[in-house]
């Protein structure tokens, strides 16, 4: 059984690893992106910097342990399921470094989609530590479980809920982001907002999918700021989908706006399909921050005296998803 500070010890040379970008990490994050195309090198890269910035650093773990006042060996350690998800490279290692912090032990179901990134990570620290290997193990089947952490759809949480049930657990469902404007916004902030809706391709739940905005705004300065992100275009997978978009607006005589590599179209769904974004003007904007934030669909607000532009995708270590406390769940457990 490790102790916390061995715990914490083990998960800072894992941020100096990932950092450090040797030779055997890039080897793996090219086998990565070769697996699944939208883990692009640079969106790979995004995420492991944050991992290592804003989660693997001492004075934050520091900090994270002495806030939930975590034993220094948990004297009835349980086995906590963990179903990740893989829309976005490595989304599942928060959930992990959780269970891991706590001292609880966790047994990992890798999404089919990210399966590289995350059992790399976890078997550099069994070569390091082989105590590990009792602690964080992978499966298939999470059966005999204590409790589950699981991450899906808003159709696979109807499984979740059937087979978790009896036992304590956090089921995630879908959710997505929104941005709220007034018009005023620098160039600066547009051009952080631009990453805010096309970072990972738009595919994570802190991605901005739908806009509000002001009557009488004016597009043209945003849709330059996305300009960035035209490289897209060289992407198959995205290509396909702006493609497929733009033929549906085209066929159904539907009004839009692009800059050659995102639609702009206005609907009034929060969630918007790959390589489009959706927008829709206010009257009352007071109301409309009302309505979004008692809205279980919105994982992050995007705007002025919100979360700041160009954040929304570096969560920090207590950002936790769908707003739900994982460490104040595990350490009661």
């Amino acid at each position: 059984m490790l102790n916390l500070q061995h715990r914490i010890d083990l998960l800072v040379e894992l941020g100096k690893y990932i950092k450090a970008d040797g030779p055997e990490w890039q080897d793996i994050k090219q086998k990565a992106s070769l697996s699944n195309a939208w883990f692009t090198k640079e969106f790979v890269d995004i995420s492991a910097t944050n991992i290592a910035n804003n989660f693997l650093c001492r004075a934050k773990l520091d900090e994270v342990a002495s806030k939930y006042e975590l034993p220094n060996l948990q004297k009835s350690p349980k086995t906590v399921g963990i179903v990740m998800a893989g829309n976005i490279p490595m989304v599942g290692f928060h959930d992990w470094l959780c269970v891991f912090m706590s001292g609880h032990n966790a047994m990992i179901k890798l999404s089919s989609k990210d399966n590289i990134l995350l059992e790399h990570l976890i078997k550099k620290l069994y070569e390091w530590e082989d105590k590990v290997k009792q602690n964080t193990i992978f499966g298939e089947l999470l059966k005999g479980c204590d409790a589950y952490l699981a991450t899906g759809s808003d159709n696979t949480s109807r499984y979740f809920d059937y087979y978790f049930s009896k036992y304590p657990h956090i089921i995630r469902r879908n959710r997505t982001s929104a941005a709220i404007l007034d018009g005023t916004e620098t160039s600066e902030e547009l051009n952080l907002l631009s990453d805010d809706i096309n970072m990972y391709f738009g595919l994570g739940c802190r991605n901005v999918t739908k806009l509000y905005l002001p009557h009488n705004y004016d597009f043209i300065p945003l849709l330059g700021a996305m300009n960035k992100y035209l490289y897209f275009f060289e992407h198959n997978k995205y290509k396909n989908n702006y493609d497929y978009q733009l033929a549906i607006q085209l066929l159904n005589n539907k009004y839009y706006m692009t800059n050659g590599s995102i639609l702009l179209v206005e609907a009034s769904s929060l969630y918007s399909p790959i390589s489009q974004l959706h927008y829709e003007h206010y009257e009352n904007k007071e109301q409309v921050l009302e309505n979004l934030k008692s809205n279980p669909s919105v994982q992050c607000l995007v705007g002025h005296g919100h979360t700041p532009f160009g954040t929304a995708q570096c969560p920090g270590w207590e950002d936790y998803a769908d707003g739900v406390n994982t460490m104040a769940f595990l350490v009661t457990l």
